[in-house]
Order: C-alpha cells, then structure tokens, then sequence
C-alpha cells in the first residue's frame, strides 16, 4: 500500500468574509504544483457560508459535483429547473455534463450555512446534465461506514459519472473500521472530519486527510469519537 498524508493545516485558505474557504487541492486563489488532484478527485473544499449570503449563477461542465451538508442549509437554484433546500444530513449531486448553471444560498438569517464540496472528474464527458439530492438520516447507523454516492446506478445511492464511491459514519473510540476498494485499482482518501485515528501507522487528526492506492483494503483505527469521509477514485 501507498500512502500520501495532507495535513490540515497545509490546506489552502479563502476569507471573502461571507464565505470561508478551506481548500485541499488547488482551488481559486490558492494554487500549490504538489496538490492538484489525487486520482480523479479534483476538489474538496471545506465552506461556512454567512447567514443571507451566497454564490449567484456560475456554469460548470465535465465535472461531478458533491455537496455533503454538515450544518444549515443551502438553497439551490439551477438551468434545467431545480429548486431546493439541502439540509445537515443530505447529499446532494450534479453531473454537469454539456453544461449548466447553479447558484447556492445560505437562507438563514442566523445561521451559517457548512459544507464539504467534491469535484470529481467524470467517466464520460458531454452527458446530458443531471441533478438529484437525498436525506441518508435514517441510513446511518453508529459505526457503520455508509455509502452514499457511487458509480453503481443499482446500489441504491446517489448516481454519479464516474467508478467512484463516497462513503461515510461516525464511530465510538476504540472500533477498527475495514474498507474494501469496491473497484480494482482505485485509490481512497480518508478525511478525518472530526476526532482522531489511525491509518497504517499515520495519525490523523480533525480535517487531516490519507490518501491512500495501491491496495485492495485498509483499516482505520479510531482512538476517539470520530467521524471519517472516505471517497474511493480512479487513480488514472
């Protein structure tokens, strides 16, 4: 197995003052030649939007977009129609595909709005775009990984463009945590959103990330409360 170790505090940084910005691959702004991508997982920013504040229509193509909420809400806006709140709890996802534009809104007047946002590199380019977003509240289950995202249209998950999956779960101290690559060659990497734990002998603490590839599994080792995100990729 090999692995790459991204601290949290070597991420990138935004202060727009509505939004706050935490960048693990090269984003806007920040650019660094060493963290551009890690397989096809092109961007995972860590946002706070502001109370009443937000990004106003942008276009995007060929890219896979994941929102993952952690707290408040979002409002979404979109070109083919979509209208809707995402709340702490719900995946949302966007196959840009030939194009499309979004906007996204903290609606509160009190309360910020905390997201993680993926962009994943797609399997086909210039498909027809596509939006879906669910609740998985009731799917979760205390030290259980659960897989919310995936490229198997049949696994019950959100649907996107890509051999990919994206799986996550909270976890009591002391529990070893198994995960299988669900497609040969694809590589792992493991954000560890809260608490601290272990991979390989690679202590991670809040927002530190592994990357981790050439393996067919791997074990995580919580020593606290913690909650991990795992997104499985194409290497290539």
């Amino acid at each position: 197995m090999k692995k790459t170790f991204y601290p949290a505090s070597e991420r990138g940084h935004s202060d727009l003052g509505w939004l706050q910005s935490d960048f693990s691959f090269s984003f806007g702004p920040w650019y660094n030649p060493e963290k551009v991508h890690f397989g096809a997982l092109r961007v995972l920013n860590d946002d706070t939007v502001a109370p009443s504040k937000g990004f106003g229509m942008h276009p995007h193509d060929n890219m896979e977009i994941i929102t993952v909420m952690l707290s408040g809400t979002l409002e979404h806006r979109d070109s083919m129609g979509n209208i809707g709140q995402i709340k702490a709890g719900e995946v949302q996802v966007m196959s840009a595909g030939t194009g499309i534009l979004h906007s996204e809104y903290n609606p509160s007047s009190t309360e910020d709005a905390k997201l993680f946002q993926t962009w994943i590199f797609p399997r086909e380019r210039d498909i027809e775009p596509r939006y879906d977003q669910r609740s998985f509240t009731d799917n979760l289950k205390l030290n259980e990984l659960t897989t919310v995202v995936s490229g198997d249209a049949n696994a019950g998950t959100l649907f996107i463009n890509q051999d990919a999956a994206i799986s996550f779960g909270d976890f009591e101290a002391g529990k070893k945590v198994s995960y299988t690559i669900k497609t040969p060659g694809n590589g792992a990497y493991v954000l560890q959103v809260e608490g601290e734990s272990e991979v390989d002998g690679s202590i991670l603490n809040k927002r530190d990330a592994i990357g981790v590839y050439e393996t067919g599994s791997f074990d995580i080792e919580t020593k606290s409360q913690a909650r991990i995100l795992i997104i499985e990729i194409p290497m290539h």
